[in-house]
């Protein structure tokens, strides 16, 4: 077998005998480096460009805002924003047949769009919804189904970390294509534009979940019927303050994103800032200080946006450094009301529990990029994107036909790999001769979304699962949780089907945006 092939089934080998996934591709290209070397297949001198390629990830402006996202999910998650969420949204669509699986698929997408945080969402729901539906007389099946896959919303519907990987995997892929056909003034995909192409695909998707339980519901009403215990009705204001303030925090992140007015790391910026200013107007900060510094916040944002002040200019005068000293002021009174939101987590304990946590998911994801550049240069110096690039070529069906081994390969790789592996390993490899073949790249990336979110609900591997086997009672046994899945699997090929059917659903937004 040749050493590229090899070097890939030896990477899914050791991954499945559960060796960490950082050091496991490390230690295989460096072992397939050495042994390409001796056998005069790799040449060495690649390796000097590994310091250029660390270099690379570690200051990516697209990638560097993943911290500041993790963050504002951890935040949000800390703050039990999600029970409150699922309490509020169980007593409002409760008391009709499926409602409960309607106001979990409903609160998961909210927590999608605000915390992006697959395991945080799956532990939220399996610990307060889940038994909630089992005391309603829900199949264990479908309730554990419903939570698993509302848990992944959060990497298809923006914001999320693999949407920001995808992103800059698509860039480069799209560059590295442009490059082959002789085009030098490239065309890049930015994370707004992948963003936006998303944004309808996750809402489609979540409506077809809904469909779903709510067919299911009438078809065998004894799999999903309504609440038996008697709840207190849930008013108007009591869903208005459930839902409201993580709306008006999506609205502010992914409408500075869309609109052109922040950068993703802006963006993030204000989604963290955002989210500790929530966290600390339901955990004890002083609310009116918490209201106007987030209304001061928003009148600088939107009064620099309108009339930016440039005080280093020669001609600056009396005016502008009126205006600046203002715009300095609210600034720092939004600044005092973060402190204060802050303290008041400090002072739940939330705060190095939250910072913890983003330390941890950030720090496995950059080892994992890191590792897996490390990984892909070893595979393209033995041969193997050249090898990838002619096997996709020689398949039948023309681009049809390597569009759908691409996509069975992915979802194959899902059961063994996890999607941040898949999009750093696999993905370079693939989609530059999928582009060549002329399949849209905006349009690529979000099949490759939707398929890869399978990944978290594939056994062996599928994080969502292992996430709610720890979170669930002992009555809902392993085989339950398996089973309950592979209907909402399917539903993502259905899917997939119809986003690959009707291309508009991803590329209208982003092509009237950008």
């Amino acid at each position: 077998m040749p050493l590229d092939l090899l070097m890939f089934a030896a990477l899914i080998i050791f991954i499945l005998m559960g060796y960490p996934v950082a050091f496991t591709i490390a230690g295989i290209a460096s072992a397939f480096a050495l042994f390409g070397w001796w056998m005069d297949a790799f040449p060495i001198n690649l390796m000097g460009a590994l310091g250029q390629r660390f270099f690379g990830v570690m200051t990516n402006p697209v990638l560097t805002a993943i911290p500041l996202f993790v963050l504002m999910g951890v935040v949000l998650e800390k703050s039990r924003i999600a029970e409150e969420l699922l309490e509020t949204m169980g007593r409002l669509f409760g008391q009709i047949r499926g409602g409960l699986g309607v106001s979990v698929m409903v609160v998961g997408a909210l927590l999608a769009a605000s915390t992006g945080i697959v395991g945080a969402t799956v532990v939220a729901m399996g610990l307060i919804a889940l038994p909630a539906m089992l005391r309603n007389g829900y199949d264990p099946r479908l309730a554990a189904g419903a939570v698993c896959t509302a848990g992944t919303l959060g990497q298809i519907i923006p914001p999320s970390t693999l949407l920001i990987i995808l992103a800059e995997v698509m860039s480069s892929a799209f560059q590295q294509a442009q490059y082959s056909q002789g085009r030098f003034s490239i065309e890049t995909i930015s994370v707004g534009q992948t963003f936006a192409a998303a944004l309808v695909p996750g809402l489609l998707l979540v409506a077809i979940y809904i469909g779903y339980i709510l067919a299911r519901a009438l078809l065998r009403p004894q799999d999903a019927p309504a609440m038996r215990e008697r709840v207190e009705e849930v008013s108007t204001a009591q869903v208005l303050g459930a839902i409201l303030p993580p709306v008006i925090l999506i609205v502010a992140v992914l409408g500075a994103i869309l609109g052109g007015i922040a950068s993703p790391n802006e963006a993030a910026s204000v989604g963290a800032v955002g989210a500790i200013l929530l966290a600390g107007y339901r955990r004890g900060a002083p609310r009116w200080l918490i209201l106007s510094g987030a209304l001061a916040l928003l009148a600088l944002a939107v009064a620099a946006g309108i009339a930016p002040v440039r005080l280093q200019r020669s001609d600056a005068g009396a005016l502008q450094y009126t205006v600046g000293a203002i715009y300095g002021l609210l600034g720092l009174w939004g600044m005092v009301a973060v402190v204060f939101g802050l303290l008041a987590l400090a002072r739940q304990k939330m705060i190095i529990p939250a910072l913890a946590q983003t330390l941890s998911v950030t720090a496995m994801i950059f080892a994992t990029i890191l590792m897996a550049s490390y990984f892909s240069l070893v595979f393209v110096g033995l041969g193997g994107e050249h090898r990838v690039a002619a096997i996709i070529d020689a398949l039948p069906g023309g681009p049809t036909g390597a569009l759908l081994f691409a996509m069975a390969f992915i979802f194959l790789m899902g059961f063994f790999l996890d999607f941040v592996e898949i999009s750093v390993i696999l993905l370079p490899l693939l989609i530059p001769p999928l582009i060549l073949m002329g399949h849209d790249p905006i349009w690529l990336a979000v099949l490759i979304a939707v398929n890869l979110q399978t990944s978290f609900l594939t056994p062996p591997f599928g994080f969502s699962l292992f996430y709610l086997r720890g979170a669930a009672p002992k009555s809902v046994t392993t085989g339950m949780i398996y089973r309950g899945v592979v209907p909402f699997i399917l539903l993502q090929a259905v899917a997939i089907l119809i986003i690959w059917m009707a291309p508009p659903i991803a590329t209208w937004l982003p092509n009237a945006l950008f």
